[in-house]
C-alpha cells in the first residue's frame, strides 16, 4: 500500500493538462492502486493523477456508501462523449482544496468512454452523484478545478486563502 501526498492549491501542477496513457502496463496498474489507497486514506470518493503530481490521464473513484463493499472504478484516458441537458446543483469538495465545499451546477447525466486496467475500452452512462464525480475528476485532467465554476469573487477568495497558507508554510 503506497499512500502518496496530495497536492494542494496553489500547486501549479493542478493547473497542467495531463498526458494520454499509451499502454496499460504494470507501472499504470501500480499507479491506479496507489491512487485508490491514497483516495481511501484521505478519505475521498475520487482522485485524479495530477492531484498526486502525476500528469497522466487516469482517475479513480469509489462511491460505495458506508457499510457497502468497496466499488473501485479506474478510468484510463477517459473522455465524456455526451452531456445530458438536465442540470443539477450539488455541493462539491476536493482533496486538493481541503475543508471547503461549494455548490456547483453540472449536467445530471454523462456518457464516458475509457480504458480499464485490462486494456478494454468501456462506455459507461452515469447520472446523479456518479455523473458529478466523473465530471469533477475529468476536469482535473485538463487543469480545471471545481472552484472555476464559482463566481469570480468566491474563487478569488479561495485562491487568496490558499496562497496565504502556502506562503506561511514556506517560512
Amino acid at each position: 500500500m503506497a499512500i502518496r501526498p496530495i497536492l494542494i492549491i496553489p500547486d501549479a501542477r493542478l493547473r497542467a493538462v495531463a498526458d494520454p496513457i499509451v499502454e496499460v502496463d504494470d507501472e499504470i496498474k501500480t499507479l491506479a492502486k496507489d491512487m485508490l489507497d491514497t483516495m481511501y486514506d484521505a478519505p475521498g470518493i475520487g482522485l485524479a493523477a495530477p492531484q498526486i503530481g502525476v500528469l497522466k490521464r487516469i482517475v479513480v473513484m469509489d462511491l460505495a456508501g458506508e457499510g457497502e463493499p468497496p466499488a473501485p472504478l479506474v478510468m484510463i484516458n477517459p473522455e465524456i462523449t455526451h452531456f445530458g441537458e438536465q442540470m443539477q446543483v450539488t455541493e462539491e469538495g476536493c482533496l486538493s482544496i481541503p475543508e471547503l465545499y461549494y455548490e456547483v451546477e453540472r449536467p445530471n447525466e454523462v456518457s464516458v468512454t475509457y480504458t480499464d486496467l485490462e486494456g478494454k475500452e468501456i462506455t459507461k452512462d452515469a447520472e446523479g452523484k456518479l455523473a458529478v464525480c466523473i465530471q469533477h475528476e475529468l476536469d482535473h485532467l485538463d487543469g480545471v478545478l471545481y472552484i472555476d465554476y464559482l463566481s469570480r469573487l468566491k474563487r478569488d477568495r479561495v485562491i487568496k486563502k490558499f496562497d496565504k497558507q502556502a506562503k506561511l508554510a514556506a517560512r
